[in-house]
């Protein structure tokens, strides 16, 4: 009787130490799986992309650009008291006045991806009140299709500029139109060559805010549209480089 006993304690012992090993066990493995689940969200919240991507050094006091480098966009408003100095391109649009030359040796070199016709600017330098009516026409289309007004409104942003925030109010900015999207190939390709720049491509989104616009070009020099193009940056980028 006494040695079963002992047996009995015994064999009761060991049971008891493998249950606490697999008690332990089991407990180890699930802190480690609450830390694996950690890791994967803090890691997918880093990587996430989702949201436009935030400008380094956006409203850059601390930087001092020439004024074909000036940076207009959601996070930059255009310098106080800014007066450009205009003239008048085809159509009755308007530019300012330093760009006027650059501009029309482009578009008319841009005849051989236009069927030989001229390419018109039909948008150019644009008033804060005209900035606020596209605005507002913008938002009143997307409420037109069901959308709320703060829908609207961001919807809005992504097409058109917020008063004030809009490259258009520098005059440096251009609109064109073809008679044939042939034209627009032509300018990605060969606009740099005059100092433009295809402002908005799809890829940049992200960090300019704007959806693509394959009609709208910049003016920001020879040297820096030929650096732009070769190395595939939109001007949040580039001027991140100098």
């Amino acid at each position: 009787m006494t040695g079963k006993y002992d047996w009995n304690k015994r064999r009761k012992k060991v049971h008891r130490g493998r249950r606490n090993r697999r008690t332990g066990g089991i407990q180890i493995a699930g802190v480690l799986v609450v830390i694996l689940i950690f890791f994967v969200m803090l890691i997918g919240f880093v990587t996430n992309t989702d949201a436009p991507v935030e400008a380094s050094g956006s409203n850059r006091l601390d930087k001092e650009f020439p004024w074909y480098l000036t940076l207009v966009n959601y996070q930059n408003h255009i310098p106080e008291d800014y007066e450009p100095k205009l003239v008048e391109v085809q159509g009755k649009e308007q530019v300012d006045e330093r760009i006027y030359e650059p501009l029309m040796e482009m578009l008319e070199a841009a005849r051989e991806g236009n069927r030989g016709e001229l390419p018109l600017v039909v948008s150019g330098y644009r008033t804060a009140e005209k900035q606020q009516s596209l605005y507002d026409e913008k938002i009143a289309e997307y409420r037109k299709e069901g959308y709320s007004e703060s829908e609207a409104e961001e919807l809005a942003k992504q097409w058109v500029a917020v008063p004030g925030y809009s490259e258009h109010q520098l005059g440096f900015a251009v609109d064109i139109n073809g008679a044939s999207y042939d034209v627009y190939l032509w300018l990605q390709e060969n606009s740099y060559k005059y100092g433009f720049i295809f402002r908005y491509p799809g890829d940049k989104t992200q960090i300019t805010g704007v959806a693509e616009e394959v009609w709208h070009y910049r003016y920001v020099g020879a040297k820096a549209a030929a650096e732009m193009y070769e190395q595939g940056l939109c001007l949040e980028e580039y001027l991140e480089t100098i």
